[in-house]
């Protein structure tokens, strides 16, 4: 792929988010079975669900603008993935495992929240008006997500860490 306009780097920037979506949606289960706090494994299934559905608006918003998926790698959410995987295989206490898993998704979250509002941004520039609308959408969605994460972590994991 050549950037050479910036509708070449919003289709670019688009392939980097349906690959990154594809890797949470392999790597999520993991984490939820890696969890021992039954809200976090629910928040996480939530998730999952929250994150099939986003990868479907994603192949829409392809689909208008008249691009298919293809076999980019997201090396950056790879490497968050990794991290995760890491985190997972460690021994330790079961509610420190369970706030190091938060900080993970938490990360995941980051990244996709920087890559939709990238995208959304490119999206209106180029009067791709449905299609930011959608994008903002999924960017809200992980927002959301951030904060309930946030809330799980201070209301109980931390504090069940900490002890």
């Amino acid at each position: 792929m050549h950037l050479n306009s910036l509708r070449d780097l919003f289709e670019h920037e688009l392939h980097d988010l349906y690959d990154a979506e594809r890797q949470v949606i392999e790597a999520l289960p993991k984490m939820e079975q890696a969890a021992s706090a039954q809200e976090l494994q629910r928040a996480f299934r939530k998730h999952l669900e929250q994150t099939r559905n986003q990868r479907t608006r994603l192949e829409q918003v392809m689909r208008q603008i008249g691009v298919q998926p293809n076999g980019m790698k997201c090396k950056g959410m790879e490497g968050l993935i990794r991290e995760g995987e890491e985190l997972i295989k460690e021994r330790g206490n079961p509610d420190v495992k369970d706030a190091a898993l938060i900080g993970a998704a938490q990360k995941v979250e980051h990244y996709e929240m920087a890559g939709y509002g990238t995208a959304r941004t490119f999206a209106r520039m180029l009067g791709e008006t449905q299609a930011a609308g959608m994008l903002q959408q999924t960017l809200d969605e992980e927002g959301n997500t951030d904060k309930e994460l946030t809330m799980l972590a201070e209301s109980r994991i931390n504090r069940d860490a900490q002890r």
